[in-house]
């Protein structure tokens, strides 16, 4: 394969670019895990990582994907027979259900569009007809990578104080932590699931499950095996700064340095960037005659957009034609919305040119293989980048 000049664009919602600085953090001898050296990394990323969640309460880190964070979560709290509430918001809420249903878990899926996000009154009603608190837990996705739709995560837990329902209040932010305003102790959240490689700018590897006291509770009830996933190992070992067995430990070099660079930065400065690239990009694709998938404004994500390209074009042969001639990747449409939508990234370690740059090729593309559109998104992009908070 001829060398191919310049930086390729990852443009995809995760995994993200990864930023210099933490790739020269990860490239440092594997030192002993059960040393002193480890010891002090160990407490500094279990303490480090905590304000990110923004919870004082316990954060667990697995060396695994978001998947083994989403078992986690599941086989820690819950018992085989028990009930939970669920919401088909995208591909990934969906891939959660069939996760938690081979654990013998009886998931309530409500059915949704794909467009929208978590309805609060929906989940208000739902629990207030459960007047035997057969529901255990309610499971959201926060950000839903598949659509670029965002649950409002205040809302649907104030809707769960509303019907007076003990239920967990279980949210994945696979690809909002680290990139939007999210509050795991003031939301009332019971464990968060998290993953290394979108907001915290890292590559795969990392999972994580950050857990209030009312979890830590259920999890000494529950009936469910667990061996590499029990939290009780996990955080007995944490105590000391170390884990039960071999951490990535390179990994842990680099989360020291992604949280170091988020706190430099400021996390409401983090969350008030990607809403402006955000912002930016909605504009280039209204300019460009194109619609964005999510349904309602005040769902939109800061993360990515996902776009609908008009009937009879195909969205995964505009991608294949970016990539080959511009170096860029941009995120496919997945399950239903296969060939119907492209998602563009922009989250993580990005800045007004890394967004220029993407969206001007995405504009090449849609000349290239004749998507119809009007020209104009790049501009209509750049004049809110330079005037738009003027």
């Amino acid at each position: 394969m001829a060398h191919r000049s310049g930086r390729h664009f990852l443009q995809i919602p995760g995994p993200t670019n990864v930023p210099d600085r933490v790739l020269r953090a990860m490239d440092r001898p594997t030192i002993d895990h059960r040393g002193p050296e480890f010891q002090a990394l160990g407490r500094d990323v279990l303490a480090g990582i905590r304000p990110v969640f923004g919870t004082a309460q316990p954060v667990i880190i697995y060396p695994s994907s978001g998947t083994g964070a989403w078992e986690a979560a599941i086989v820690n709290t819950l018992s085989p027979g028990d009930r939970v509430l669920m919401f088909e918001t995208g591909h990934f809420a969906t891939l959660w259900r069939n996760l938690a249903s081979k654990f013998g878990i009886e998931c309530e899926f409500v059915p949704g569009d794909w467009r929208h996000g978590v309805d609060p009154a929906t989940v208000e009603a739902r629990l207030a007809e459960d007047r035997g608190h057969a529901i255990k837990a309610v499971m959201v996705v926060h950000n839903e990578t598949s659509t670029g739709v965002t649950s409002r995560i205040p809302l649907i837990r104030k809707a769960i104080d509303r019907a007076n329902h003990p239920a967990l209040f279980l949210v994945d932010t696979i690809s909002s932590l680290g990139s939007i305003d999210y509050r795991h102790d003031e939301w009332g959240v019971d464990v968060t699931v998290a993953g290394s490689q979108k907001g915290l700018m890292l590559p795969p590897g990392l999972g994580f499950n950050a857990v209030s006291q009312k979890a830590l509770a259920a999890a000494k009830a529950n009936r469910l095996p667990r061996s590499y996933w029990d939290w009780e190992d996990m955080l007995k070992a944490n105590a000391t700064g170390f884990f039960p067995y071999t951490p990535a430990t390179n990994l842990l070099y680099g989360l020291k340095e992604a949280v170091a660079m988020l706190m430099e930065e400021g996390l409401a400065n983090v969350f008030a960037r990607h809403d402006r690239h955000a912002e930016a990009t909605r504009r280039a694709v209204n300019a460009w005659g194109l619609e964005v998938l999510a349904a309602d404004p005040a769902e939109f994500s800061s993360s990515l957009t996902a776009v609908v390209v008009p009937d009879g074009h195909d969205a995964d042969r505009l991608r294949s034609v970016i990539l080959e001639r511009f170096d860029m990747s941009l995120g496919t449409g997945l399950g239903r919305l296969a060939g119907k939508v492209f998602r563009i990234g922009h989250l993580g370690d990005f800045n007004d040119l890394t967004l220029m740059g993407t969206l001007a090729g995405v504009e090449m593309g849609l000349r290239l293989t004749g998507i119809p559109h009007r020209a104009g998104g790049v501009a209509a992009a750049m004049e809110y980048l330079e005037f738009g908070n003027s």
